[in-house]
């Protein structure tokens, strides 16, 4: 017994300190965004003069309206896109299955870097000027992939007795789809648009090759400002952002124990 609440103690200390490495940078960043000095690494006392003057920044609400505009849109199209192609690969045998299955998951294995030359050489070949349209395409590329592998993630354990049921009782496929497929993957729906969302709001370097003049994002503007060093505005504007992904999670993650709890 004693060895055991030693054990029991070593993991709970293990498990305390894993937190607090993931979580203190966080804290720390949110703590300076009130800091009255310019200077980051010295307190000098509390203000919101740095929220104040991002309301008043033009530049920033701009490229803010850009990320939400293009996370929303994109994640959007790539949900529905996702959650067909998962239903699909899920439910039908096809010749060539095994390769498109594989090759779902290249978009999340190669490095963004090479994710962003290979979109801005498609957009160059094909002639369509770099802005917000073709950010939005390449949000919808890369998190497409994301979408179907959870989405094909919920499927795995669904029962396909109930689709015959809904089906011998004189359901048509569609009606199954929207009244009984649906409803069940729909945690798992919620779960890759919020995975799209988050990516598509952060993305940086994917964002930097195929954005164009008036086509900033919060993260590139962000970037953009840190080469000039660390400022409470930075911090101010980083928090902003931690805070919306945040709600966004608590929303999402409401609505899919909501569809849980149903089911």
């Amino acid at each position: 017994m004693r060895n055991k609440g030693i054990t029991r103690s070593i993991f709970s200390l293990y498990t305390i300190l894993i937190y607090i490495v993931l979580y203190m940078p966080m804290i720390i960043l949110v703590v300076f965004s009130f800091n009255n000095s310019k200077v980051n690494a010295v307190w000098q006392g509390f203000t919101f003069k740095w929220y104040l003057g991002l309301m008043k920044d033009s530049a920033v609400l701009k490229a803010m309206a850009n990320s939400i505009m293009i996370a929303v849109i994109s994640t959007l199209i790539s949900t529905m896109i996702g959650t067909l192609a998962a239903v699909g690969m899920y439910k039908y045998k096809f010749k060539g299955k095994t390769v498109l299955d594989g090759m779902i998951y290249v978009p999340v294995i190669i490095p963004e870097l090479v994710m962003g030359i290979a979109l801005l050489m498609l957009f160059s070949q094909v002639k369509l000027p770099l802005g917000m349209l073709t950010l939005i395409l390449a949000h919808i590329t890369f998190s497409i992939s994301y979408v179907v592998i959870v989405v094909k993630a919920r499927l795995e354990g669904f029962d396909k007795a109930l689709e015959e049921a809904a089906m011998d009782l004189g359901a048509s496929p569609f009606q199954t789809f929207i009244k009984v497929t649906l409803p069940i993957i729909m945690p798992g729906i919620i779960a890759g648009a919020l995975l799209a969302f988050t990516l598509s709001l952060d993305d940086v370097i994917i964002s930097f090759f195929v954005s164009g003049p008036g086509a900033t994002t919060l993260p590139l503007k962000i970037f953009s400002m840190v080469r000039l060093g660390v400022t409470p505005e930075i911090n101010a504007l980083s928090t902003v952002m931690l805070i919306f992904t945040l709600t966004v999670a608590v929303i999402s993650e409401l609505i899919r124990l909501k569809f849980s709890n149903n089911n």
